[in-house]
């Protein structure tokens, strides 16, 4: 089980990355944030951390979407 989980998170017409107590963007689409989440985790994962990213569907659930070391760098988006 991933210990490092990057949250993408539509807020309004932007979406926010949420990591730990942080927050990151705004950023302009889905991808442009998961680009930069997917990123960030990549870096964690060559550092030994299990990294990964979810995205909150339209339900409010979050589903991954990303795992180091199971998907593609970078993502096919």
């Amino acid at each position: 089980m991933p210990h490092a989980r990057y949250f993408i998170v539509r807020h309004d017409d932007r979406w926010i990355i949420k990591f730990l107590d942080e927050e990151f963007g705004p950023y302009q689409s889905e991808k442009e944030a998961m680009l930069f989440a997917v990123d960030a985790a990549q870096k964690l994962g060559e550092q030994g951390e299990n990294a990964q990213v979810c995205v909150m569907g339209e339900n409010g659930h979050f589903r991954p979407e990303w795992t180091f070391g199971q998907d593609s760098y970078p993502p096919r988006l």
